[in-house]
């Protein structure tokens, strides 16, 4: 279950783009379902499984603008759990150097989301 979602950054390119940061108590939650909705000029965020509003972010004119045009934003999640994720006091080198490294599989999403 979501814990918690932060609104990182809201930019605005083609359509308004918004970087989230979502919080969750156990690794085995796979039951997230983003919604966005409109209220005046902020946006809120929730989990289709709960009714309580987790962030909200006022937006300014331009994105706005957008917003309600396209009526979509685009959100790019990263997903974190609580004692996991947390500072690492004992770094290892980074293992993505060389010709044959490959990139690390890192926990997130982009997802096109409609504006109720």
């Amino acid at each position: 279950m979501v814990t918690s979602i932060d609104i990182k950054k809201v930019s605005n390119r083609d359509k308004v783009v918004v970087d989230l940061d979502v919080w969750m108590d156990n690794p085995d939650d796979h039951d997230f379902s983003p919604r966005a909705s409109l209220s005046g000029n902020s946006l809120e965020m929730r989990d289709a499984n709960d009714t309580d509003i987790l962030a909200t972010i006022d937006l300014d004119d331009d994105a706005l603008q957008m917003a309600e045009r396209d009526r979509v934003v685009e959100a790019r999640i990263k997903f974190s759990v609580h004692g996991m994720h947390g500072t690492l006091t004992h770094k290892t080198p980074n293992p993505r150097t060389g010709p044959k490294s490959k990139k690390l599989a890192e926990p997130r999403w982009k997802v096109m989301l409609p504006l109720q």
